[in-house]
């Protein structure tokens, strides 16, 4: 019999799941959510305010370390056509061949004699700069040669545009002086438009560059008085040497001030702006932001799953194929990524770029192999001088030292010559050393894993560190070049060993294995940091791994390096061979 059927009130249906659902959950968190994002609008705002202050201020110091760049720039161009004129270069003839520096030098380059008279200049009209008194107070502020500041500078106005003009001066010899002049509010005008675009047209944002003696470089805003720059926030500040921000408020609107100095020149850059033009469309957005909760949330989910798959993954599989490019294994970069068109694109620039860098490294492998078999024939040409001749002369003196002693019988004598024997002898055991490492004798002889024996011991022996030798496998000859190509990268591993890694012990060790040679220096010293590529062998001053790495790629073999700090180091040659 089935059961009966309960007929429920109506009030009841709204106690389902639903409505619970709803009521005890979906409305409370809403209403949360909505008190929490009204109650928070003043800390967003503050939080906007603080990081539109800090974007400010990262774009102006950004904006004056441009400015101080090309400054800078220009002050090193200005040094080094002087010192061509000072080394006797004809002036006219430096100006003549200094055609790409009219840009930088946009109001004038000129030769003066100390007295202020001109020699020869250029200008876009091909007249000298305009002399005068500005001139010849601008030559009386020219630096000793003692002196830290390497130019002397002034700002005047053109008189026939009443543009500020900057003047730099830098001694050219004993008689006389290059001066080069440019506009800083068109340098300004150039470098801060392409930062700051059309926001200082709309009158939003205003830009003030000034000097040391707060005359006016830049004003973005030609209304601006500029009498007033010397109260202007921000101005002062940025003239010690300061940068920061600061904020004020205008017809109630609150303004950022962003200063920051512009070197090497002293001037200052500040820029003002109000940040709530910025600020307000993300608070609005902000607190709407509950009501697109879960279609934002969906949408995340979906960009982040289409992130994941096409960009993420794609790009991860491209960067690990250019950490092998970086480390010469140019075939890597072949396999497909995948991912979106922009990535595809990228990989196909990397291949062009992987081709370009192979020719060039194949061009740059045969020039360093050239090099290099000159320095062996150099060594070998200098061990067989001091073989022939040095060596043979000392044991020629050390001879007669003996039948000197032989003929003075009991002299007194004897035990000063005695001690010429001894030198003499210490000498020829150290040529014979310095022979053995300029041309490893043995190497053709005995092969190259009774060389690395040989080698193993003296290292150990002048290091004063035991270094163990190994050898596994049966010995097989390989060319004459590779052999000694392998000797002169144990050779330079070992000098690190004793030179840097502060170890206590050290192992030599060759594998003849199946198909290939392993040639493995390791020790128990300090080790240091791998750097992540080759790239970075140089800068930070690396330059025995560079040549390991370059000896390696001359002979085709792969080097990995194992290292970190307190855990020893491990160089590890792999040479593939034919059995």
């Amino acid at each position: 019999m089935p059961a009966p059927r309960v007929k429920r009130p109506s009030s009841m249906r709204w106690m389902g799941y639903i409505p619970q659902l709803f009521g005890l959950t979906i409305l409370p968190l809403t209403l949360l959510l909505l008190v929490i994002v009204f109650s928070s609008v003043a800390v967003h705002q503050k939080a906007m305010r603080d990081m539109a202050g800090e974007q400010a201020l990262r774009t102006v110091r950004a904006s004056a370390s441009s400015l101080g760049e090309q400054v800078q720039h220009n002050i090193d161009s200005l040094r080094v056509l002087a010192q061509r004129a000072a080394d006797g270069a004809e002036a006219q003839m430096i100006l003549d061949s200094s055609e790409y520096l009219r840009g930088d030098f946009n109001a004038g380059l000129a030769f003066y004699s100390l007295s202020g008279q001109p020699v020869a200049g250029v200008r876009p009209d091909h007249s000298p700069t305009q002399p005068g008194r500005e001139i010849q107070s601008l030559l009386e502020d020219l630096p000793g040669p003692q002196s830290p500041n390497p130019v002397a500078w002034r700002i005047w106005k053109n008189t026939a545009t009443g543009e500020t003009v900057a003047n730099l001066a830098a001694a050219a010899g004993p008689d006389r002086a290059l001066v080069g002049s440019f506009y800083p509010d068109r340098l300004a005008r150039q470098l801060l438009s392409a930062t700051y675009g059309a926001h200082t047209s709309g009158g939003h944002l205003s830009i003030f560059l000034v000097d040391p003696t707060l005359q006016p470089l830049y004003v973005s805003d030609p209304a601006a008085p500029v009498q007033e720059l010397g109260s202007q926030p921000g101005i002062a500040e940025g003239l010690r040497g300061e940068s920061g921000i600061t904020y004020l408020e205008l017809d109630g609107i609150e303004h950022v001030v962003a200063f920051s100095p512009v070197p090497p020149l002293g001037w200052a850059l500040a820029i003002e702006e109000p940040w709530e033009a910025t600020a307000s469309p993300l608070l609005r957005t902000s607190q709407v932001a509950p009501l697109v909760l879960v279609p934002a949330l969906l949408l995340a989910l979906v960009g982040l799953w289409f992130g994941a798959r096409q960009i993420i993954q794609p790009l991860q599989t491209l960067e690990s194929q250019a950490n092998d490019l970086a480390w010469g294994r140019f075939t890597a970069v072949q396999q497909p990524v995948g991912g979106i068109e922009e990535i595809q694109r990228l990989q196909l620039t990397l291949r062009e770029m992987a081709r370009k860098v192979q020719a060039a490294q194949e061009n740059l492998h045969s020039y360093i192999g050239a090099i290099t078999a000159g320095q062996e024939d150099e060594r070998r040409r200098l061990a067989r001088e001091i073989h022939d001749d040095t060596l043979q002369a000392v044991i020629a003196l050390n001879q007669r030292v003996q039948l000197a002693r032989l003929s003075l019988g009991e002299h007194p004598a004897t035990g000063s010559l005695a001690e010429v024997q001894e030198l003499t002898e210490q000498t020829i055991r150290n040529l014979r050393r310095l022979l053995r490492a300029l041309r490893p004798a043995y190497l053709d002889e005995l092969g190259l894993a009774a060389s690395l024996e040989m080698l193993a011991r003296e290292t150990g022996q002048s290091g004063e560190i035991p270094i163990e030798f190994i050898s596994q496998g049966e010995e097989r000859r390989l060319p004459a070049e590779m052999e000694l190509t392998l000797y002169r990268m144990a050779q330079e591993a070992l000098n690190n060993l004793v030179r840097h890694a502060q170890a206590t012990r050290g192992w030599l060790e060759i594998g003849y294995l199946e198909g290939k040679i392993e040639l493995t220096i390791r020790d128990n010293g300090c080790g240091f940091r791998v750097p992540e590529n080759p790239g970075e062998f140089a800068p930070a001053g690396h330059f025995g791994l560079l040549g390991l790495h370059e000896r390696a790629e001359l002979i085709g073999a792969q080097l990995s390096l194992e290292s970190s700090p307190g855990n020893g180091t491990s160089v590890r040659i792999r040479l593939p061979v034919s059995n």
